[in-house]
């Protein structure tokens, strides 16, 4: 099988497993930019005026060169758990030209996956680990890289990031800074599972560990990925049983040696299977505890142990990403608690995102040298310029430009809202976007269960890997087709650009024969030419539409992020005849319209292959919504602009 056919295929798994277990600148100063991302904007705060840094000044630091030719590798080492439960880790340690370990205490960067160990760190899947551990080991690092319990050849069995496993991943930091051949300082690494293992274990505060770099996390599990809205994220069902299962069935290196060990290790694992995965996943499509909020996904989010996570953090996000919304919401909460954090959000996928190839546009170097620089400062305690790194760089959709800003929801951002007016109807006929008096008028959304199937959208929720193997079809690129399957509202061509950063919210005033169904809501840009790109979405369930106040974010006294408590118990379908405001959290991203090009609200009934309505809901959410527009219904949309 081609080579990057299989890393995609190992990605992809990386992100299913998450999926089906769990189930600026209008007045802003700019600079040209020699970096290699094009235009630069940089915030400096509201009260300073003084330009942006010139490049230069970020060059102050320059990446070390390799220090060891060699590595040496230690297989399959055991890391007994109080439990009695014996994990396995592989050791790669810079060598001496005759092959043996340096004799150095060395500070040691540990990944934990769920993924297999072995088959991470294999050429054809590498990019499943992040960035070339080798880097940072010819630059004086151990690299630790340990299967999680129940999973790769770990004994137990697998039960996704229970306390059980948060518990496990503090203990492997400890054991790792108490090893001969480390110095006692510890740092993390990895993407996606990985990422959100490092949250988990530095929330554990474990002795000797300094600084991590989880790349894609989770914030809330729940609402980022596993029932965005309140159905349940279906994309990676084959792929993850055809792909994850293997991995964690593939005989253990140590089995000839250790029979015992491994046919225990085999039979724990199958165990799992059989006991937590498989039933957890029909009982979510069932309509069973686990397709709605509880303990259980409070147990599994990194939000809800956010505050005992002490350690500098730098994080890497996409704006295609399956955590979308889960890493600024990460970023928010440390940068809250005081922690040193930074954060670079990309134009990309969970694919890319997770392989970091293109995180050099960024303007800071590659994905190793922002490591080398991470670790460097924080385990070696070398002067690396860390200052010269904003807080926050993200990519502008609409410009290509990479902005530089102190905070996600900066100070000079505003609400501003848009309302829905007049009709609209399928196949182009669009209603309008207006800043005020909008006309009394609805537009019926009928359920085609196709909506979606050809979209960035469906790129995004299957990780990225339609993308990479089919990156030519223009329904990626161009959302107009798609959009013929439901309604638009469009704005008239705009005479000044909008920039807009952070989370949206759709309020959306319906109605339908049911009492319920689903909203899938996209924020588009139309260009003069008729393409249609994609900015952001959400999703809502109209039962699910019970809003917790204390829990949403406002901007100006107007609601820019719902949060809804996707509980059995807030559940509840409109009367008959009943019009009533659905609030749709539409993805945080960072975008601008530009002049002469429309903004465009699209709004479908659903999203495939993305999400499916728990079978007892499903009748009930297979039915037209009828949104409902003008002064007795203002629907709208709502912005932080700048």
């Amino acid at each position: 099988m081609n080579r990057h056919v299989l890393r995609a295929a190992g990605a992809a798994a990386s992100a299913a497993l998450v999926v089906t277990t769990l189930l600026s600148a209008g007045a802003e100063a700019t600079v040209a930019s020699t970096l290699p991302a094009g235009p630069v904007a940089v915030d400096r705060g509201a009260a300073s005026a003084v330009p942006a840094a010139a490049p230069a000044a970020r060059s102050a630091w320059k990446p070390r060169p390799a220090r060891y030719a060699q590595s040496v590798t230690t297989k399959d080492l055991k890391i007994v758990m109080d439990d009695g439960v014996v994990l396995r880790g592989d050791l790669i340690r810079p060598a001496t030209a005759d092959g043996k370990p340096v004799a150095a205490r060395l500070p040691t960067l540990v990944t934990i996956t769920a993924y297999n160990k072995s088959v991470i760190g294999s050429g054809a899947t590498a990019g499943l680990g992040g960035g070339d551990p080798m880097y940072l080991v010819k630059r004086g690092y151990a690299q630790l890289t340990v299967d999680a319990r129940g999973t790769g050849v770990s004994e137990g069995v697998w039960k996704a990031f229970s306390a059980r496993e948060g518990k496990d991943a503090g203990a492997i930091i400890e054991w790792a800074a108490s090893r001969g051949w480390s110095n006692g300082k510890v740092g993390m690494t990895g993407p996606s599972y990985m990422g959100i293992s490092q949250l988990f274990a530095a929330a554990r505060q474990p002795k000797g560990l300094k600084a991590i770099f989880p790349q894609v996390p989770a914030a809330d599990v729940y609402r980022d990925v596993v029932a965005t809205g309140g159905q349940i994220d279906v994309g990676f069902i084959p792929l993850w049983l055809g792909l994850v299962t293997a991995t964690g069935v593939i005989p253990p290196s140590y089995g000839v040696q250790e029979p015992a060990n491994g046919f225990s290790m085999l039979t724990d694992h199958l165990e799992g299977l059989l006991s937590f995965t498989a039933p957890l996943m029909l009982n979510a499509i069932l309509g069973g505890e686990p397709a709605y909020d509880g303990p259980f996904y409070r147990e599994r989010s990194p939000i809800e142990v956010i505050s005992k996570v002490k350690v500098p953090t730098f994080l890497i996000g996409g704006e295609f990403d399956l955590f979308q919304r889960g890493t600024p919401l990460v970023f928010e909460a440390l940068q809250k608690n005081k922690v040193p954090t930074k954060f670079i959000l990309g134009p990309w996928d969970h694919l890319q995102g997770s392989g970091g190839a293109d995180i050099g546009k960024a303007g800071y170097g590659t994905l190793e040298e922002l490591q080398l620089r991470w670790f460097d400062h924080y385990l070696m305690g070398r002067d690396t310029h860390l200052d010269e790194i904003s807080a926050l760089s993200y990519y502008e959709q609409g410009s290509g430009r990479w902005v530089r800003k102190n905070k996600w929801i900066a100070s000079d951002l505003s609400a501003r809202s848009y309302q829905l007016s007049g009709n609209a109807a399928i196949g182009g006929q669009s209603g309008a976007l207006v800043a005020s008096s909008p006309k009394a008028g609805n537009a019926i959304v009928p359920p085609i269960p196709v909506t979606g199937l050809c979209t960035r959208s469906a790129n995004q929720w299957t990780a990225g890997l339609p993308n990479l193997l089919l990156s030519s079809l223009p329904c990626f690129s161009d959302n107009k087709l798609n959009d013929l399957g439901g309604v638009t509202f469009d704005t008239r061509p705009l005479a000044k650009a909008v920039r807009f950063q952070g989370p949206l919210n759709a309020r959306l005033y319906v109605s339908s024969p049911s009492g319920d169904g689903m909203l899938s809501v996209a924020v588009e840009d139309v260009a003069p030419d008729g393409t249609v790109s994609r900015i952001s979405g959400g999703w809502q369930v109209i039962s699910h539409r019970a809003l917790d106040r204390s829990k949403s974010r406002y901007l100006d006294g107007r609601l820019l992020q719902a949060w809804h408590p996707h509980t059995k118990a807030a559940q509840k379908r409109l009367a008959s005849g009943q019009i009533a405001p659905v609030d749709v959290e539409i993805f945080p991203t960072g975008a601008v319209v530009r002049p002469g090009h429309r903004l465009r609200i699209a709004v479908q009934a659903f999203d495939i292959p993305h999400l499916l309505s728990p079978l007892p809901d499903l009748l009930g959410q297979l039915v037209p919504v009828t949104v409902h527009t003008g002064p007795a219904h203002p629907s709208s949309l709502t912005m932080a602009v700048r």
